[in-house]
Formats: structure tokens, C-alpha cells, sequence
């Protein structure tokens, strides 16, 4: 996949193309329809496939106080949707030049300048230009003068019930349900870090993790222990997985994560880029009148976390 950084990077002789624009918070089930559409409609048509997304939600800078929580970053979206096999992605840094064009000429721009659109694929509540003013039905009639087609597509559930959405998948974040929210994903709700020093009471537990660092990317969990995987550098690690502030010592901060890697006591990994991936989550955060206690929990926890994950490969 080609990565266009801003639309003045589109080279000036790009192709004819079919168009998906939209937030992509999550690339989830509902966006991953979309884009298998798009390719669909590119294939059909002899068109590039494109999709069109910005590098942060746009109520970042419009209304920060009401911009509700990422799912991915900039970097892990665009590699998920790389993941899916368009063409290209274009990302628009969204500032305030971008959000004050008016929106015929956001159309004009970004659409049919630059990228040439024979068909544009977008949700019904799609808004564009400066202060939403544009809707689907001025994107149809923009179309007529340009020459291009306007394709409504509805993210659903692959059972149809319900329409998926990050909001929903944030809610099932924020309550723990991390498989229910990977199966609207469509992959693995996944954190993604530096490891950093911690307080190194695992090691002297026995249990030595991988703490990551308090900027990490990606929207993290509701407190509590989970089964998951660590990759790093093309590897991945079965792991047991703590979100929150080891509420058994004091002055831990709020929302740590870390992961300690099954069987791997020597794996040296302060400073790398690591993903954590949730598979399960097993139990909430408890308070242990000491380490003993500790210690016998997360023995259990470890086995517990070792049987999901290999049930987990043979599904």
C-alpha cells in the first residue's frame, strides 16, 4: 500500500479511483465491509482503490472537551487498513485549513483533483467542509458536476443485528470485554508502547513484565489481568497482561500495562516499540493482604492465561 501524506503528495498523475473517506477509528468489522466494497468497485471499474482518512478525529481540535477516545493511532490505522489491500491511504492532517474549506471545494480539492474519483463510498452521516455543512446529498449533487458516483454503505454486524461502531467498541473497552470487542474489530484490540523501567516488583516476584510507557497508542482496557500476546520485532510472546495500579502497593499509577511474557525470563526489552494484544480478560484487580497471596494468584493466573491463549491458536 501506498501511504500519501497530505494531498499535495498525491503525484500529479494518479489513476482514476474508487473513494472510501471517513475517520476509520479501530479499521473495525463495520469499516473492513466498506473497504472490501471499495476494492470490489476498483477491480470492476479498472480504478485505484483509495481510502481517505485524517490523523486524528476531527473534535480534537474542534470540541477537545467532547472528542471521545481513539481506538488506534495514526500509525496503527494505517496499518490496518495497509493490512486489507487498497491501493493507497491518504492521510489529511486535520488543522484548521482543512476544517474551514468550504465544502465544495474540500470536494473539489481532495476527491477530484487530486485523486481523480470515478466512485465515492461513504456512511449515511457522512459530513464534510467547514463546520460539517456538507452531507451525502450535496456530495451526490457535486458528483453530477464532477463525474463521479456516490455508493451509501452501511457498517453492520457480520450478523446483521446491530450496526458496529467505536463507540460501541469503546464501551466494550471500557467494561473489560475485550473478545466481544475484538470480534467487532475484526483483530485483536491492541496497545502499543515503549517498555520502559518500572518498579521491577515482578522480577522480584518472579514474575518479571514488560511495563509500558504511559504514551503508548491505542485505546487500553478496563483494569484487570488478561490473556494476550506481546510482539516485537516479528515475534510474538504468549503473555499475562495487567492494566491498572497493583492496587496491593502503593503509589503505582493509574493505567499501567504489563506483560509478562510465559517462559521468557531473560527477554530483554526496555526501549523496543512492543504491541500487547487482549485475547481474554480473566479476572478484575484485587488487593492481596501480602505476597504470598500475591504470588499464588498469579501462579493461576499464568495458567490460566496459558490455556486460553493455546485454545485460542486451535480456533
Amino acid at each position: 500500500m501506498k501511504t500519501l501524506y497530505g494531498v499535495d503528495s498525491v503525484p500529479a498523475n494518479w489513476p482514476a479511483s474508487a473513494v472510501s473517506i471517513g475517520k476509520f477509528d479501530g479499521v473495525h468489522a463495520g469499516h473492513r465491509a466498506v473497504i472490501a466494497e471499495l476494492k470490489a468497485i476498483a477491480a470492476r471499474e479498472q480504478l485505484a482503490a483509495v481510502v481517505v482518512t485524517f490523523d486524528r478525529h476531527p473534535l480534537a481540535l474542534l470540541s477537545p472537551a467532547n472528542c471521545p477516545s481513539t481506538l488506534v493511532s495514526a500509525e496503527q490505522k494505517l496499518n490496518l487498513i495497509a493490512e486489507t489491500g487498497v491501493d493507497a491511504t491518504l492521510l489529511l492532517e486535520f488543522n484548521h485549513a482543512l476544517s474551514s474549506l468550504p465544502p465544495q471545494e474540500f470536494i473539489e480539492r481532495i476527491l477530484v483533483t487530486a485523486l481523480h474519483a470515478r466512485f465515492v463510498l461513504v456512511g449515511r452521516d457522512f459530513r464534510f467542509g467547514a463546520k460539517g455543512a456538507g452531507d451525502v446529498a450535496l456530495l451526490r449533487e457535486l458528483g453530477t458536476e464532477f463525474g463521479y458516483k456516490v455508493r451509501l454503505i452501511d457498517d453492520v454486524k457480520p450478523d446483521g443485528e446491530r450496526r458496529v461502531s467505536s463507540t460501541w467498541i469503546r464501551d466494550l473497552l471500557g467494561s473489560g470485554a475485550v473478545t466481544e470487542a475484538g470480534q467487532l474489530l475484526g483483530h485483536l484490540p491492541t496497545v502499543r508502547g515503549v517498555v520502559v523501567h518500572g518498579a521491577a516488583r515482578g522480577r522480584e516476584l518472579g514474575f518479571p513484565t514488560a511495563n509500558l510507557s504511559a504514551d503508548s497508542d491505542g485505546l487500553i482496557p478496563a483494569d484487570g489481568v488478561y490473556a494476550g500476546w506481546l510482539s516485537d520485532a516479528g515475534s510474538r510472546y504468549p503473555a499475562a497482561i495487567s492494566v491498572g495500579n497493583n492496587p496491593t502497593f502503593d503509589g503505582v499509577a493509574q493505567k499501567q500495562v504489563e506483560a509478562y511474557v510465559l517462559d521468557e525470563v531473560d527477554l530483554d526489552l526496555y526501549d523496543h516499540v512492543v504491541d500487547v494484544s487482549f485475547v481474554e480478560r480473566i479476572r478484575g484487580m484485587v488487593a492481596y493482604s501480602g505476597i504470598d497471596p500475591l504470588i499464588a494468584q498469579i501462579r493461576d493466573d499464568v495458567a490460566r492465561v496459558r490455556a486460553i491463549l493455546i485454545r485460542s491458536n486451535a480456533s
